[in-house]
């Protein structure tokens, strides 16, 4: 695909024919002083400004808290905790799980369900083992 000499890198292209006083191009950039009000003459006086806005102070933004952390906790594990039921509802057939030279039978889902706490008991044991390590370090350094 060809471009044209005057064209800018998003198409649009430039003309080389000055333009009118008092005539706007849509899409045109404006040369007015800066502040000064769109479509307005150049060296005319800036229109008035927008106020500044107010610094936040005790009624800004509030800051979030514990509680308010755990209500969010909360409310994930609800959500979390519905889409499990979801899961296990739909997830009824029956199937065999062999483990260590024992073997049942016994909800697909269920099965899956002891994976996943399996699974995620294992990674709790070795965080819990690296932050107790790491407390052992940081009264050794006192």
């Amino acid at each position: 695909m060809s471009h044209a000499r005057n064209d800018d890198p998003t198409g649009a292209a430039k003309s080389e024919i000055p333009e009118a006083p008092g005539t706007e191009v849509p899409g045109a950039l404006d040369h007015a002083a800066p502040g000064a009000a769109p479509g307005a003459a150049p060296g005319a006086e800036p229109g008035p400004r927008p106020p500044a806005a107010k610094p936040a102070g005790r009624r800004g933004k509030v800051k979030s808290t514990r509680i308010s952390g755990t209500w969010i906790a909360v409310i994930v594990a609800i959500v979390v905790l519905a889409f499990l039921l979801v899961f296990i509802l739909q997830n009824l057939d029956t199937a065999t799980v062999h483990f260590l030279g024992a073997s049942g039978s016994m909800p697909l889902a269920v099965a899956m369900l002891f994976a996943a706490i399996a699974g995620a008991a294992l990674v709790a044991l070795i965080g819990g083992a690296r932050i107790l390590q790491l407390r052992k370090q940081a009264r050794r350094r006192r």
